[in-house]
């Protein structure tokens, strides 16, 4: 097999018969041994009815069916575990990433041999407040990750196999792929393109919201050597105000002030509350990774076998 392009579904319905004739258009232009890989991460909606009515008019096609909702990622990852080619063009469904891409990026892939070309967008796209949003949550997060996520980056991207199968090694339940992208390391460049908007996003911002806290306890512990050190200042400023109080009481007239007990009780308190959260987001981390659960069950595979 020398061509996979892996794809996922959910809320798809309407783009489904768009995306798969584009796709295979536009992968036929390549070669003639090619696959299309849809997997069905528990949609709601008629996804997996839609996508199935196409299987007679389509032999390349292959539905993976998941048992439930694992959401995104994961769904993503199994359809990369199950492909066979020898280049793999990863794109979501919506038709936001034209399937047409591929044929560029094809083309900057083989010019200087990278073993990664993924897509990006100069400007985000959205209102006001969801473009400045998103700029300041990657400003946020590259500040806490050892390794840089790409400004702007987007799912569509072609790989080829020695790529994906290290990709494939990581096994964490909580899955940040943005972040395993970049770790995994190899020859990667960044293709700009123009993404179309379809409207509403299925991403809230409690989704946007999680998805960074997940990146950042998955690639870096700096908040827990932050605890610590916040926890060195306060001590020191602890011991300075106590010697400073004994100082005021040897030597002048101490005013007793509730206002300032409280106030420091309060202060003292959410920093305690904050800090054992923190940690208490790592310890879930390694709750949930040391259960060995399936990365995601697989219901049914429809189509090629």
């Amino acid at each position: 097999m020398q061509l996979s392009v892996v794809a996922t579904l959910y809320n798809s319905a309407p783009y489904i018969k768009e995306f798969v004739e584009r796709s295979c258009a536009a992968a036929a232009t390549l070669t003639d041994d090619f696959e299309i890989i849809l997997v069905d991460d528990g949609s709601p909606d008629d996804s997996l009815r839609i996508a199935l009515s196409l299987l007679p008019q389509y032999p390349s096609l292959k539905i993976i069916e998941l048992s439930r909702n694992f959401g995104h990622h994961k769904a993503m990852m199994t359809g990369l575990e199950h492909s066979s080619g020898d280049l793999i063009f990863l794109i979501d469904v919506d038709l936001e990433e034209p399937p047409e891409l591929l044929g560029d990026f094809f083309a900057a892939l083989k010019k200087d041999e990278w073993d990664v070309v993924f897509g990006f967008q100069r400007q985000r796209k959205g209102a006001l407040l969801e473009r400045v949003g998103g700029d300041i949550a990657w400003r946020f997060l590259n500040l806490f990750l050892p390794v840089k996520i790409p400004h702007s980056h987007s799912t569509v991207r072609l790989m080829t196999r020695d790529y994906v199968n290290a990709l494939l090694r990581h096994k964490e339940q909580m899955t940040a792929i943005g972040g395993l992208w970049v770790i995994t390391g190899f020859k990667q460049r960044g293709l700009e393109f123009e993404k179309r908007s379809r409207g509403q996003t299925s991403y809230s911002l409690g989704h946007r919201l999680v998805a960074l806290l997940d990146s950042i306890t998955s690639f870096s512990e700096l908040p827990l050597y932050l605890i610590f050190y916040i926890g060195c200042i306060v001590m020191l400023g602890s011991f300075a105000m106590a010697v400073w109080l004994i100082l005021r009481r040897l030597f002048g007239y101490l005013l007793p002030g509730w206002a300032s007990t409280i106030l420091l009780i309060t202060f003292f308190g959410g920093l305690t509350v904050f800090s054992i959260g923190v940690v208490g987001l790592y310890v879930s981390r390694i709750f949930i990774e040391t259960k060995g659960r399936p990365y995601t069950v697989i219901r049914k595979v429809h189509g090629r076998s």
